[in-house]
This record gives C-alpha cells, sequence and structure tokens, in this order.
C-alpha cells in the first residue's frame, strides 16, 4: 500500500518510486505532481539536447568536467542520472 505524503504530492506511488530511486524529496514531488496533473514537467532553456541523445562518451566528458565520482563505472543511465544531481 502507498503512503500518503500529504496535499503537497499528488502521486504518491510515483513520488514512493522516484524516491527509491535516489531522487531528492523536492525533485520527485515536482515530477510525481507535473504527472499527476496531466503536465510534462517544465523545460529549461538551452539548446543542449537532451541527455538522452548524447552519446556515453559524450556524457563521461561531461561527467568528467564537473568531478562527478563514481564516472568510470556508470552505464549510460547512470551517467544522466549522475548529471541531472549535479
Amino acid at each position: 500500500m502507498t503512503k500518503d505524503h500529504g496535499p503537497s504530492v499528488k502521486d504518491d506511488e510515483t513520488y514512493e518510486a522516484l524516491r527509491e530511486q535516489g531522487a531528492s524529496k523536492s525533485k520527485a514531488a515536482a515530477i510525481a505532481n507535473a504527472q499527476a496533473g496531466g503536465d510534462e514537467p517544465s523545460k529549461k532553456g538551452g539548446k543542449a539536447p537532451p541527455y538522452e541523445e548524447w552519446t556515453k562518451d559524450e556524457l563521461y566528458e561531461r561527467a568528467q568536467e564537473l568531478d562527478v565520482e563514481g564516472r568510470s563505472d556508470m552505464t549510460k543511465d547512470e551517467l544522466i542520472a549522475a548529471l541531472r544531481d549535479t
């Protein structure tokens, strides 16, 4: 059974899944609320393509620039998650 996270979280199931994946409380709440409302999370400005379109080597280089720890052992998906949390 899904825990009720109060009125500030509209989709408790999505919130819990994101928290289990390591998302911060505020990030999980924002994504869960956007999905519950049928909206997409807001997009930030900029012209760079989304990380999903980058190669693993490009992601690794960016992680190296940002000094992400453990980057050499990460998969493409893990690199994306680490870069988004930075």
